[in-house]
């Protein structure tokens, strides 16, 4: 493939025109983009499945989204500190040490995750009403827990195999694993939520028999379909990927080479985790303050907030292509390159996004539409989003910047920035703005908060490259 071509050439120290290195960019950053843009379309239409089943059941999944994206997002913190090794020990073509990192994530991933599953075992019956929830929507809320609870281990996995793919530069089998996962979530859901029923296409009937399991089969069918992914995941690393796969001579288990990777991975990962932990906390303050303006308001942010999301996730593709390019490129050494291919993946975030700013400043009416019938929702909902249009192009600095610096191992500065920025700028406008002009000061709140970021992530970006230069 021509990715893995000129990814040997990077490892290589080989020359590498600027043509060569936009094609690279470019190669790694189309199928991320596509995942991501995947997965936002099988959100919606899960959404959609979740929304048949009526208020109290989509009431008892909503309550614990706030607690499976902290979980997540903990483990995900978990899966970079090991990933960012693993793509410097390949940029630097020592693949034996890479694949003895690779094997300590996966351990670590199983144990910590095993850790977990424990004790949300322990309290799985009670944290939805710790979580305020009442006797109606609590026990459903607890069912759909468990069965994410119980595949924790799986989850870990699916976040390593796939770090670990995007190191080795396997960027577009693992984003065509991330589709499929999307595509089969949908299929598991469709069988497992509903009952058996029968359905008219083209003249002809068919019988689809379901397992009518309503919220647990929202849960057990996205785990069916992390489980199948995983599998495949697994296969290619271990199988397939020449720099990763199995090698029956590197056997055995080595504490203290364990040890060091450990810490460095924990070096690497806490500034992620921590910032996982207080941004989570930061929306449930934004949602406090929007919670008085109103059920209109309410709605109208929310709906705002899932439109927004086809705009920012291509930047979240284009920096899983930036960590891959800067990992390698500071493993092998090429530090003036890693520079380069900072400065053009951050530019094609912000053109990508500054095109989907543009796009959602003129589609806002038609996406409020499809999301809610409300007038009233849909035009408030129309100004929020021409609000934030505003500030995409810098967003996307902010999102790409952020991939480049995980790249080069440094997660610390982009946490202490995003969560700064969070709690300084967007919650104390927000609060201030929210009881004047309503809705509205809230996401110019947001808006002011994301041009700030990118603004200082630019700045970063520009000392960065030139300490790579000398």
């Amino acid at each position: 493939m021509k990715d893995q071509i000129l990814l040997d050439k990077l490892r290589k120290g080989e020359a590498m025109p600027f043509r060569s290195q936009i094609q690279l960019v470019l190669s790694l950053a189309f199928p991320a983009i596509l995942a991501q843009l995947t997965s936002v379309v099988m959100q919606y239409i899960d959404a959609a499945m979740v929304g048949q089943l009526g208020t109290y059941k989509s009431a008892a999944i909503g309550l614990m989204s706030t607690t499976l994206w902290l979980t997540g997002g903990v483990l995900s913190a978990l899966s970079v500190g090991f990933q960012v090794q693993v793509a410097h020990k390949i940029g630097a073509e020592s693949d034996r040490e890479a694949r003895a990192i690779m094997k300590h994530g996966f351990l670590t991933g199983l144990v910590f995750s095993t850790i977990l599953l424990i004790a949300g075992v322990l309290i799985f019956r009670y944290l939805p009403y710790w979580l305020g929830g009442t006797d109606e929507i609590a026990l459903d809320a607890s069912r759909y827990l468990i069965i994410y609870v119980l595949a924790l281990p799986i989850l870990i996995t699916e976040f390593m195999s796939s770090g670990m793919l995007q190191s080795s530069g396997m960027v577009k089998i693992s984003s065509l694993i991330s589709i499929l996962i999307c595509a089969l979530d949908v299929v598991f859901n469709y069988l497992l939520i509903f009952p058996t029923r029968v359905v008219e296409m083209f003249h002809f009937h068919f019988t689809i028999y379901g397992a009518n399991l309503d919220v647990m089969g929202a849960s057990l069918g996205t785990m069916c379909a992390e489980t199948v992914g995983t599998g495949i995941m697994l296969y290619f690393i271990y199988f397939k990927v020449d720099k990763l796969r199995f090698r029956k001579e590197e056997r055995g288990f080595h504490w203290t080479t364990y040890k060091k990777h450990l810490l460095k991975a924990l070096k690497i990962g806490y500034p992620v985790a921590i910032e996982e932990m207080i941004l989570g906390s930061a929306q449930v303050m934004i949602t406090k303050i929007v919670s008085p303006l109103g059920a209109v308001a309410l709605s109208a942010n929310s709906f705002a907030i899932t439109a927004e999301s086809f705009c920012y996730m291509p930047g979240y593709g284009i920096s899983v292509a930036g960590t891959t390019l800067i990992g390698q490129s500071i493993g092998a050494n090429r530090k003036r390159l890693a520079g380069r291919f900072g400065y053009l993946v951050v530019g094609l975030g912000m053109a990508v996004m500054a095109g989907t700013g543009i796009l959602l400043y003129v589609l806002a009416p038609w996406m409020m539409q499809i999301l809610t019938p409300v007038e009233e929702v849909q035009q408030l909902g129309v100004i929020c989003l021409r609000i934030e249009a505003l500030a995409e192009p810098l967003f996307g600095a902010a999102i790409v910047s952020g991939g480049v610096f995980r790249g080069t191992g440094n997660t610390l500065k982009p946490s202490l920035i995003n969560l700064c920025t969070m709690w300084l700028i967007r919650i104390p406008i927000a609060a201030y703005l929210a009881t004047r002009v309503g809705l509205k000061g809230v996401w110019i709140a947001m808006c002011v908060d994301l041009m700030t970021r990118g603004a200082i992530f630019l700045v970063m970006l520009v000392l960065w490259n030139r300490k790579m230069r000398n």
